[in-house]
Order: structure tokens, then sequence, then C-alpha cells
């Protein structure tokens, strides 16, 4: 039984059937994972770079705004 990592809810996939690089979406709260690792399994959740970035973008106008 795989939980998401989210809301702990059974992702309702079998372990043996995914790969790397694969995504994996949840029923109850919609967040997608991609699979980083599958042996152990390993979820990281997909968007998580762009909030990532957008964050550093907001950041670096409100320093240029500064001047």
């Amino acid at each position: 039984m795989v939980l998401c990592p989210e809301c702990d809810t059974d992702l309702d996939i079998e372990e043996d059937d995914i790969e790397e690089g694969d995504v994996v979406s949840c029923a109850e709260c919609g967040s997608d994972f991609e699979v980083i690792t599958a042996n152990p399994l390993e979820l990281k959740k997909v968007n998580e770079e762009e909030e990532d970035e957008e964050e550093e973008d907001e950041e670096e106008e409100e320093e240029e705004s500064d001047y």
C-alpha cells in the first residue's frame, strides 16, 4: 500500500508496476507525484520546483524595486 504524502490516502498503485519517472496522482487531494526511485519507493510532488522558482522570482523583483 502506497500512501499519498499530502493527505495519507491510499494511492491504489502497485509498487511493482511503477518505474522511475512515472507520475502518479492522488484521487483524493489531486496532487501529482513523480517517482524518484522505485525501490525503495520515493515520491516527489510535481510542481514543487516551480513553486520554489516562483518564490525566488518574487524575491528578486522585490529587491530590484528597492533601488
